[in-house]
């Protein structure tokens, strides 16, 4: 069943393509409303078979999508037109107008005419002067702002993101970014994929990790930082060291090259008081430091650690 709170739910979704190869493996996942959610994950991981499937162009060996309450194969018009999808590919007709264009994509949805709506999202991506230009003679990062678009032309209450701002300019990801934000006020889901791991980091409420057509972990973001980042801590000696004392052998602490640098690594969500212990040990032994800093593992390392598991476990 899909709950009032939920904007897509996934249940049981497999997809195995006539060559044998399974895209996709028995995959659940339910995605709240007005939630951004990151799916990460290598290439040939399952994103964006998992994509088509739901905004119907790929077909499911099995399993149940719903978007926005609607079976995507019982009732496929009526949730097809709650789903906006901008593709990895640029892919519209070039000798058409930007406005053309857009005000098409609405109309295939049978959606009435909105000069004020159809002027709000043509200025929100900075394509309102361009409106009359005919698309071919538009940039690579325009070409890309008419995509998002064409999206949005018929409202959705779900919108995909596949790679929107691999290859485009800084400004456009910026703009991308303040209307994600928007967006999501007005409630509307995303659901994005990206090779930008720390747009993930910025923008997700949470983050699913697939490989090999398996979703390995769904995670609230700021939880999955606690419990699977690490942090590190960094002492600038005063005098360098030879070797790591044998007294501090049992918290296996790394010594610089240079002998200069101490580094103690734990978990992010570790204790404190484990910290001022060891500075503490050190004060003991005479070992001084002119300086300290901490660091926290990025999503991009967590991601990396968690891939690289799956792959040595299989």
């Amino acid at each position: 069943m899909n709950s009032p709170g939920t904007a897509l739910s996934i249940s049981g979704l497999t997809k195995v393509y006539a060559s044998g190869l399974q895209a996709l493996q028995a995959l659940d996942l339910q995605i709240a409303r007005g939630e951004i959610f990151a799916l990460l994950g290598p290439n040939g991981a399952g994103k964006t078979t998992l994509i088509n499937i739901v905004c119907g162009i790929v077909t499911p060996s099995s399993g149940r999508v719903l978007a926005d309450g609607f079976d995507i194969q019982r009732d496929y018009r009526a949730a097809r037109s709650r789903i906006g999808l901008v593709p990895q590919e640029i892919s519209t007709d070039m000798f058409e107008t930007v406005a053309h264009t857009v005000s098409y994509s609405r109309e295939l949805y049978g959606c009435r005419r909105d000069a004020a709506f159809m002027e709000r999202v043509l200025r929100d991506l900075s394509l309102w002067e361009k409106r009359d230009a005919r698309i071919m003679t538009l940039s690579g990062g325009m070409k890309r702002r008419v995509m998002i678009a064409k999206a949005l032309a018929h409202e959705p209450r779900i919108l995909f993101l596949d790679e929107p701002t691999a290859g485009v300019d800084v400004e456009l990801r910026r703009d991308m970014w303040e209307l994600v934000r928007g967006l999501r006020a007005r409630q509307v889901t995303i659901i994005l994929t990206t090779h930008y791991i720390e747009e993930a980091e910025e923008m997700a409420d949470r983050i699913g990790v697939i490989n090999r057509g398996s979703l390995i972990l769904v995670e609230d973001k700021v939880t999955l930082m606690q419990k699977l980042g690490r942090r590190e801590l960094t002492l600038h000696l005063s005098e360098p060291l030879a070797r790591v004392p044998e007294a501090l052998k049992s918290w296996r602490l790394a010594l610089s090259a240079d002998g200069s640098e101490l580094q103690y690594r734990f978990d992010a969500a570790g204790e404190q008081r484990d910290i001022a212990t060891l500075l503490r040990q050190l004060g003991e032994l005479g070992i001084s430091f002119k300086d300290l800093n901490t660091r926290q593992s990025t999503l991009e390392e967590i991601f990396v650690s968690l891939v690289s598991q799956r792959g040595a476990a299989s």
